[in-house]
């Protein structure tokens, strides 16, 4: 086990960018409550970057032009009134059972070693890898959890609330019973966790770009949107919305968060494939048809 550690080796080379932020950060803790000052980045980064996140697609559903991009044409949940439905329940849960959560943080944190409140930051030739081994390790966390979500009792009782949503949104995406929240946000603080539990060699800086990662991430996957820029259309073997969409609309396959080599691996693919399959087939009868009729 790793002692605790709040201070990093001093970095060879600060661009003014960072210096400016490595100060603004010195300036946030300067003579406050570590612990209480952690709690209020955490969660006030968490509720912008989230509601943040689904603004680009509440304003693609006002544009015609975009509907084109909606994955399920003829399911259509996105209306006003579930966005409201869901903006409240997903705000309370915030409040009620995601705040109590990042409360604990800290202490654990510090406790397995993360700095906090040091400076400077790590160099982006550390930050990188770390949040790599942090996406795989939470797709392969999610793979498993979600999966055994599907089971039964779990299912029945904790996971169909998500599944209220068979033709997703972005908001959705935290749209869940409080045991999914904990169980499935374990998957993304442990990887950090554990990560400074063996090394000792973490800032909460790194730890907080992950966590914006990895929102950006579930609310893309929820969207219900695939525009060309979607990031699985130049990063392939990313999930992305079309890979998760599917799972909503079939309720089965497609269990991975981030990648979709899980899936592949353990055969939880095999009813998404055929469904894309058929769907082209029809679309290539729909096209020569349409040739004909010309």
């Amino acid at each position: 086990m790793c002692v605790s550690n709040t201070t990093i080796p001093l970095s060879t080379a600060t661009s003014p960018l960072v210096a400016h932020l490595e100060n603004y950060w010195t300036s946030l803790f300067e003579n406050r409550n570590e612990a209480l000052v952690t709690l209020t980045m955490l969660f006030i980064s968490h509720e912008i970057i989230y509601f943040g996140r689904c603004i680009p697609y509440l304003i693609a559903d006002q544009f015609p032009s975009l509907q084109k991009y909606k994955i399920q044409q003829k399911q259509i949940q996105n209306t006003a009134q579930n966005q409201w439905k869901v903006f409240r329940y997903v705000l309370m849960s915030h409040f009620f059972f995601e705040l109590p959560m990042i409360v604990g943080f800290h202490p654990v944190a510090v406790y397995f070693g993360m700095a906090i409140s040091a400076v400077p930051f790590p160099s982006l030739s550390k930050m990188i890898p770390q949040i790599i081994l942090f996406f795989v390790f939470e797709d392969f966390f999610h793979y498993w959890a979600h999966r055994g979500l599907h089971y039964g009792p779990f299912y029945k009782h904790i996971h169909k609330i998500h599944h209220e949503w068979s033709a997703p949104f972005g908001l959705t995406a935290e749209y869940a019973h409080p045991v999914e929240v904990m169980i499935l946000g374990t998957g993304t603080i442990a990887g950090p966790l554990l990560w400074c539990y063996f090394t000792g060699d973490l800032h909460l800086a790194t730890t907080m770009i992950w966590m914006t990662l990895r929102l950006f991430q579930a609310v893309e996957a929820h969207s219900g949107y695939d525009f060309p820029w979607s990031t699985h259309n130049w990063l392939p073997f990313w999930s992305g919305s079309e890979h998760h969409d599917y799972h909503h609309m079939a309720f089965t396959n497609n269990f991975s968060t981030s990648f979709r080599w899980w899936d592949h691996i353990f055969g939880t693919n095999k009813k998404y494939i055929a469904y894309k399959e058929r769907r082209a087939r029809e679309l290539k009868e729909m096209k020569a048809a349409s040739k004909k009729t010309q």
